[in-house]
């Protein structure tokens, strides 16, 4: 796989990772509008990442950082990859299932652990019938997530990247109909969340039969690839559990304030936007093609694939995060601001907004350097990294809380992800040559980071001037819109003087596309 062809498969992600993203934020406006921060929106909140959680312990963790490497070397050595998918489809059911029969039956300790200050009110029994609803959901994705695997080895990214999408789409469907009805709001967002699952797994299953791998359910079988396979996701799970410890911890240290939970899940929303866009759509392209040249020994290839990922990332991360620090408010409150979310809910969202702005950079390296890691099947060495950086969260969340309230989680979220992020790249110093910035990155880099900073100025002088319009009912819209481009323009134009990224790379990675 050329590097162009990195790029391109980056491109397809990262616009099918932000139509998901861009409708997630559409879907916030609604929510945030018809519902409101409050008991009711906390209790869906928690409820809700329920079976984020442990998807993305599973599936997305675990899951996919043992079966795509291993998936990808025997599609390279034409090693009978279809009956591993199918084996892997086998276990993966088996043990999603049992999960979900032991949630359902334990649902109010799963709250009690996760949101425990619901504990005494009324978004502890609201957040436990929720949760009832919407957990089968878990199911459903995380053989839809193995479906993306088979999908993104064999180079088929569309469909696997689109398949978040249609969970946006059922339910900003379901809060316009329930509103157009006169129904109750919550009531139809929750029970569509199991049948968007369905929806995303027939997707993702129809397209990898398409691809030559028909997957059906048989009976789990312990063959030596499904034991190899186990004691490289074991690490990975441990790893990707103590990452959600972290967004319990958070979650935990919120649920003492009141609407905490709503404000830093809204702002969550916003910084997901480039993370979705960048992070995950670089991680998802960049792990499978590490795989399969290691597998080649094409070391060269491997550092260059690595340094154009990071290029792409931190090009398009940096401006990000400084926007998002530069310019909360006006993001907030534009896009939030209305029905039953006020001035006040919108000040502090942006508050968290900021604080995860300062953090974006360090997620987004996590996901490009973690494939070095995990294309040599090496997930031991994460999980540890992420021990330390729990105890970091954990620590800042819970002590800084009662001092500093509830933006304490956004801080120690903040600051335990730089932390993992020093950890990744000490540990790569064994890793050789492979694991380096190659000549044209590191010549790069300070230029994205100065014409980064062009852009913030630029943005501060254009907030000052549109402070007005960003103020008036109908016309903030637009100015929110010439903002934004201002800051585009500005990146753009000091980017391309201080020649931080050649435009016509982009252009090529287009027209392969």
């Amino acid at each position: 796989m050329k590097p162009i062809r990195v790029l391109s498969g980056f491109l397809t992600v990262g616009f099918w990772t932000l139509m998901s993203r861009v409708l997630g934020v559409i879907r916030e406006i609604l929510l945030l509008s018809l519902i409101g921060p409050g008991p009711i929106m906390d209790a869906f909140i928690a409820a809700f990442r329920l079976p984020n959680m442990f998807r993305r312990f599973f599936a997305e963790g675990a899951f996919n950082a043992a079966f795509v490497p291993m998936f990808s070397r025997k599609l390279e050595a034409d090693s009978d990859a279809h009956k591993f998918a199918t084996d892997a489809l086998a276990g993966l059911s088996f043990v999603v299932l049992v999960l979900v029969g032991i949630a359902m039956v334990f649902m109010p300790a799963l709250v009690w652990l996760t949101a425990g200050g619901f504990v005494g009110d009324s978004r502890f029994d609201m957040t436990v019938g929720f949760g009832r609803i919407v957990f089968p959901y878990i199911f459903f994705m995380s053989l839809s997530a193995l479906f993306s695997g088979v999908l993104n080895a064999t180079g088929r990214f569309a469909a696997a990247a689109a398949a978040p999408v249609l969970l946006n789409i059922f339910m900003i469907i379901a809060m316009v109909g329930a509103n157009f009805m006169g129904a109750e709001v919550i009531i139809w967002i929750v029970w569509v969340v199991p049948f968007a699952g369905i929806a995303q797994l027939a997707l993702t299953w129809i397209a990898a039969r398409r691809a030559g791998f028909a997957l059906r359910p048989t009976m789990p079988s312990w063959s030596p690839d499904m034991r190899k396979m186990i004691v490289v996701a074991v690490p990975a799970a441990l790893a990707s559990g103590v990452m959600q410890i972290n967004l319990v911890v958070g979650q935990f240290s919120a649920s003492q304030f009141e609407n905490a939970v709503s404000w830093l899940f809204s702002a969550d929303r916003l910084y997901q936007l480039p993370l979705g866009v960048v992070g995950i759509a670089v991680g998802i392209v960049l792990l499978p093609d590490l795989a399969r040249r290691l597998q080649a020994g094409d070391d060269k290839g491997a550092k260059s694939a690595f340094s154009r990922a990071a290029e792409i990332s931190l090009a398009l991360t940096i401006p990000c995060s400084i926007a998002l620090m530069v310019i909360p408010l006006p993001l907030v409150s534009v896009l939030f601001e209305r029905g039953q979310t006020g001035p006040d809910d919108a000040a502090a969202i942006a508050v968290a907004v900021s604080i995860y702005g300062l953090g974006l950079p360090a997620f987004v390296i996590q996901k490009f350097v973690q494939p070095l890691y995990f294309a040599r099947e090496d997930t031991r060495s994460p999980f540890r990294f992420a021990l330390i950086a729990m105890v970091i969260n954990a620590g800042l969340a819970l002590g800084l809380s009662p001092s500093i309230g509830w933006t304490a989680p956004a801080i120690a979220a903040t600051v335990a992800a730089w932390a993992m992020v020093a950890l990744l790249l000490i540990g790569t110093r064994r890793m050789g040559d492979v694991a380096r910035f190659d000549a044209q990155l590191r010549k790069r880099l300070w230029r994205i980071t100065a014409a980064s900073v062009v852009m913030g100025g630029v943005l501060m002088v254009a907030h000052v001037a549109l402070a007005s319009a960003l103020g008036m009912a109908g016309v903030r819209y637009i100015a929110l819109i010439a903002l934004i481009s201002i800051g585009i323009i500005g990146y753009i134009v000091s980017g391309h003087l201080m020649s931080a990224f050649q435009i016509s790379e982009f252009k090529k990675a287009v027209q392969r596309r």
